[in-house]
């Protein structure tokens, strides 16, 4: 069974939030606050938070930014992962992956199953790695963020999660672009 070890000292990471949609402002923006609140609330450090349009070019420049920083470890981005003509999240960052967490979509949708039932079916929430860089897209809906968060990133990006967590292999992340000897 999991649980935290509490002789370990906790290691914060640095989590950047991106708010996926056409018509929120940061002031309307409750998914990404959410998120902001719970993270912080954790021991993590905001990196940074935005808004970008329902673009896959849009959120391509600005993932891509976020991939290549030093000062970014995670990336959870709410909204565009339904199914209309708008919600391109998925399609704008899969590309990015080097490798995807599947695993990630199936507890996401046990999750949300608890509390939606069968309309979880209309969120592409999905997770992967880019860069050394864990990133995870969640509907945008305050209570995706909140089974996101609560259900399963809190507890995978906590050092002291048992018997495993994200944390602790992310030195090894960037393994396969080490040179071989000779």
């Amino acid at each position: 069974m999991s649980r935290i070890d509490e002789r370990r000292p906790f290691i914060p990471v640095n989590i950047a939030v991106l708010t996926v949609s056409d018509t929120r402002t940061q002031k309307q923006d409750k998914s990404g606050a959410l998120l902001e609140k719970m993270l912080t609330r954790d021991g993590h450090k905001l990196a940074e938070r935005a808004i970008v349009k329902d673009d896959v070019d849009a959120i391509r420049a600005l993932m891509k930014g976020w991939i290549d920083s030093a000062d970014v470890d995670v990336v959870i981005t709410t909204g565009g992962t339904g199914f209309t003509g708008r919600d391109v999240t998925p399609e704008a960052i899969r590309p990015l992956f080097e490798k995807e967490i599947e695993g990630f979509s199936t507890l996401f949708h046990l999750q949300s199953f608890d509390k939606v039932g069968t309309s979880t079916i209309q969120s592409r929430a999905c997770g992967g790695v880019a860069n050394g860089t864990y990133i995870f897209c969640v509907p945008g809906s305050p209570g995706a963020c909140r089974d996101a968060w609560n259900g399963i990133l809190k507890y995978q990006l906590d050092n002291r999660h048992r018997p495993c967590n994200f944390v602790e292999i992310m030195p090894r992340l960037l393994e396969h672009r080490e040179k071989a000897p000779g």
